[in-house]
């Protein structure tokens, strides 16, 4: 009998439709569209405007949406609902459990991730863990966040970076030996120093103090980030390459988080891979951090062959990094 494997089978995505371009920040913050493309490859990203709607499940709402309407799916045949979020809407109500009411997954359970970047990467292992058990059959993957809702726009060291939007995934049974083969997960809590969020929590709750402070927006310490990024990136997905004897030719495509251009490429070259074989849209959405992985998937679906080799590679803020292998289960 063969071993069941846990494959994508659909794939959705909703970005909004407000385009915040790298002029509209020259306006905002001392900065210039050159030096933003230069140094993170971003030109414009999506945010989500209130007339548009409200919170991150508006978005996972739209991507998981546009999933079903593609493959023609029941939505009571869904067994699970993953929201993979740094912005849930709320700290203490599932936001997950919300969107799996309005898509009418009404036989569904639903919880949501937080592992900020690495987030949807995570979630991935979570679901594919699910399906191999044999318990469930049908589980839906969603990565959505508003980012714009904890930037701080007076702030050009994050104002420039993030973007809003989302995507899904559908994740089935695979008696062909396709989908997930294999996953390198890590986390390091001394992170949350360098990149990360003071109030709102447990450790900080809101007051009028921390709302004053500025407390509620997300702060990085750039320079930090970007060195522990890059060799993390690098090294979980070359680690992954070797643990399954990959070589680059092997390799169909890297699907790396969206976080910085330069961060891409060192792990890409690392990899041995040339930009024909890199999943980018960094330039279109910015940083959208759950839903980065997703929307390069909805984005390149139509390269995307049954039997590709993909490595997905991320980092997020914690720390939190990894890399997994996947066999593409369709065309």
């Amino acid at each position: 009998m063969s071993k069941t494997t846990a494959a994508i089978t659909a794939v959705g995505a909703y970005v909004p439709n407000f385009v915040l371009t790298n002029k509209m920040l020259e306006g905002m913050v001392e900065t210039n569209d050159e030096w933003i493309v230069s140094r993170t490859g971003i030109k414009e990203r999506r945010i989500l405007k209130p007339e548009e709607g409200e919170g991150s499940s508006y978005l996972a709402i739209k991507a998981a949406n546009d999933l079903i309407q593609k493959r023609n799916l029941d939505p009571k045949d869904i067994d699970l609902v993953i929201v993979a979020t740094a912005t849930p809407d709320s700290m203490v109500a599932s936001t997950a459990a919300f969107v799996a009411a309005r898509i009418g997954a009404t036989n569904a359970f639903a919880y949501d991730l937080l592992a900020a970047c690495s987030s949807f990467l995570f979630g991935m292992s979570t679901a594919a863990g699910y399906i191999e058990s044999g318990r469930y059959k049908k589980i839906l993957l969603i990565g959505a966040d508003k980012m714009s809702s904890i930037i701080d726009y007076t702030d050009r060291t994050t104002c420039i970076i993030f973007g809003d939007g989302a995507g899904a995934v559908l994740f089935e049974p695979n008696e062909e030996g396709l989908g997930l083969q294999d996953e390198y997960l890590r986390a390091d809590g001394n992170g949350r120093q360098y990149l990360g969020m003071d109030a709102g929590g447990s450790l900080m709750p809101a007051t009028e103090e921390t709302v004053r402070n500025g407390k509620h927006y997300i702060y990085q310490d750039g320079r930090t980030v970007f060195k522990f990024a890059v060799s993390n990136m690098a090294d979980v997905a070359e680690k992954i390459m070797k643990r399954n004897n990959l070589e680059h030719t092997d390799v169909s495509w890297l699907v790396p988080h969206q976080a910085n251009k330069r961060i891409i490429d060192a792990t890409a070259n690392r990899m041995g891979l040339d930009n024909s074989k890199v999943l980018m849209n960094i330039h279109r959405y910015g940083n959208t951090t759950s839903a980065t992985l997703p929307l390069l998937l909805a984005d390149f679906e139509d390269r995307l062959k049954k039997g590709d080799n993909l490595v997905f590679a991320a980092f997020g803020g914690g720390f939190t990094w990894g890399s997994i292998y996947l066999k593409w289960a369709y065309n």
